[in-house]
């Protein structure tokens, strides 16, 4: 006669992969009992079968059946209604995988096709193409660089510069960066509702060459960008932008941009 095969709580929590609190768990709900409980030391011993039903509680779990439900069918003495129940949640799965399997399909195009956008996005040098949408923004008619003083409430300068009548009307991203056209730069506000007065600048949408950059080489940055744009797009570029990106306490580098879309 063959003796029966135990498994320590531990063995039979891997099995079924699953952990030995969840066992005990089960034990205590009276879901899955262990064929075997030592009474002194009180370990849990679990058969092969005993782990065929852990495992089959786990996968009626993902069929998103409560522990309360899966116990009730379990405990049907009618062995052909157990199997049919068994036979319905198979095609639920079946239909469940096919599911995935067509998402996963549609994630999968989708990151090939993100990953061919990315890798035509890299240039060299860190360069990169970025599609944006265009963006209103107000010049200031005095503030030429940012500085400690005027980043500390840049907003408010830009609020100040327009007419009492128009304050109302306008709204201001957190967000600064200095506009350059015919050699002159102004530190400009984006606008992220707006009326019609002296300074407004429309960014258009397309795509702009970018690259981060700091105070010490920003200069040498902007100009490799409108090298790129003269050479490879066959564009002059008509101004330049640099977003102020803040990195720290009073500490904050740039992303320069420069318009190559015809």
């Amino acid at each position: 006669m063959k003796m029966k095969k135990f498994f320590s709580i531990g063995e039979a929590a891997k099995a079924a992969r699953t952990t030995s609190e969840t066992l005990r768990h089960y034990d205590r709900i009276g879901l899955v009992r262990p064929s075997k409980k030592d009474e002194w030391t009180n370990y849990r011993y679990y058969t092969e079968q005993d782990i065929v039903r852990l495992n089959t509680v786990r996968a009626l779990q993902l069929m998103d059946l409560s522990l309360k439900e899966i116990k009730k069918v379990l405990e049907y003495d009618d062995l052909e209604k157990i199997v049919e129940f068994l036979d319905r949640a198979e095609k639920k799965a079946d239909e469940k995988i096919a599911a995935l399997q067509y998402s996963k399909s549609k994630i999968e195009t989708a990151k090939a096709d993100y990953e061919k956008k990315l890798q035509g996005q890299k240039n060299f040098n860190g360069v990169l193409i970025k599609d944006l949408p265009e963006r209103v923004i107000l010049i200031s008619d005095t503030l030429e660089m940012p500085t400690l003083d005027n980043l500390w409430n840049y907003l408010g300068h830009f609020y100040d510069k327009v007419t009492p009548a128009l304050k109302e009307q306008f709204f201001f991203e957190d967000l600064a960066g200095i506009y350059t056209e015919k050699g002159i730069s102004r530190l400009f506000a984006v606008c992220i509702r707006y009326a019609d007065t002296d300074g407004l600048k429309v960014l258009p949408k397309g795509k702009y060459l970018c690259a981060n950059c700091t105070e010490e080489d920003r200069e040498q940055i902007l100009n490799e960008l409108i090298q790129i744009a003269q050479t490879k797009y066959r564009v002059d570029p008509a101004f330049t932008v640099q977003l102020v990106i803040v990195s720290g306490v009073l500490r904050w580098t740039y992303e320069a941009q420069v318009y190559v879309d015809r």
